[in-house]
């Protein structure tokens, strides 16, 4: 720092032929400002201002240290120009992660009013229901159900929790009736998502009570959208995030069952690289999102209860 406190002195004193005045620029007192000026001399070994008892002026040296200092220092305050309008302006390609289901649903409805809030700044969605590594493939931001991250270089953000729930279309039910006990779903066709955590092995609680069943899917994917469409269609009972068929519930496309009981939660969590400062662009949608989100209050919505059927 007093280095370049030394170069915008010794430039101001340059400019303005004056060591007091020069002080005065740069709030010093004039004997700060002198010494500043001799440490700088002293540092270069070079004699760069001459003095008398009427005026200042730069001898050879300074004159030729002056040319080369004067655009250093305008270099800096146009990169320090730059910054600032990027941070108001965010720019560039803004990669983003998180499963398809999460995309579909909570992300691309986004895009429009981010986009027109920063429109220099172009969105790349990777929908992925596999976890990718963040540094390895440049992610900017992503969107998963993790709570911790085996990189120590990731900060993590929390968005909302969110239920997994058992529901199926009004016409299954029509044609198989209700599930009225945890044992009931084994008569009855279930769809299941090979990604979740034992995926076949369900772990319900209820008032402190647990029981785990050992379900057989009638479909299996690594998608929710292809269970979301099947369950739809009448197929069977999906076992799905909230966030994923709140929609769809509240439609009555969906109908829940044996609601009373509930499975792990998931945490819903935004992750990104940690750097002191983050660029404009990731600041910028991480805010967004999360401000999205607190309005819509979806953690209440998502985790409360629609009844028991």
């Amino acid at each position: 720092m007093d280095r370049w406190t030394e170069i915008e002195l010794f430039v101001q004193v340059a400019e303005t032929g004056s060591l007091s005045r020069a002080a005065e620029a740069l709030d010093l007192s004039n004997a700060a400002a002198s010494r500043h000026l001799s440490a700088l001399e002293a540092r270069l070994g070079a004699r760069l201002v001459e003095r008398n008892t009427r005026r200042l002026f730069l001898t050879d040296t300074g004159q030729e240290f002056f040319s080369r200092a004067k655009n250093i220092l305008t270099d800096l305050k146009d990169a320090e120009s730059a910054v600032n309008a990027t941070a108001l302006n965010p720019t560039g390609v803004l990669r983003i992660t998180a499963s398809l289901s999460f995309s579909l649903h909570h992300v691309a409805p986004l895009l429009r009013e981010y986009t027109q809030r920063y429109p220099n700044v172009t969105v790349h969605v990777e929908a992925a229901n596999r976890y990718l590594d963040i540094i390895d493939n440049n992610i900017d931001v992503a969107i998963r159900t993790r709570e911790v991250e085996p990189d120590s270089n990731i900060t993590i953000r929390r968005l909302a929790e969110t239920r997994r729930i058992l529901a199926a279309s009004p016409r299954y039910f029509a044609q198989h009736g209700f599930p009225k006990t945890l044992e009931d779903l084994h008569r009855h066709k279930l769809l299941i998502y090979t990604y979740a955590n034992n995926p076949n092995d369900l772990r319900f609680t209820r008032d402190g009570e647990t029981t785990s069943i050992t379900v057989k899917g009638l479909l299996e994917s690594n998608d929710g959208q292809i269970l979301r469409a099947a369950a739809l269609d009448g197929l069977g009972i999906l076992v799905q995030p909230t966030y994923i068929l709140y929609n769809d519930i509240v439609a009555g496309r969906l109908v829940p069952v044996l609601d009373d009981w509930d499975l792990p939660r998931l945490t819903i969590n935004l992750a990104y690289p940690s750097r002191k400062h983050l660029s404009a662009k990731v600041r910028t949608f991480i805010d967004f999102i999360a401000e999205h989100f607190a309005k819509m209050d979806y953690e209440r919505k998502w985790t409360g209860r629609f009844g028991v059927y």
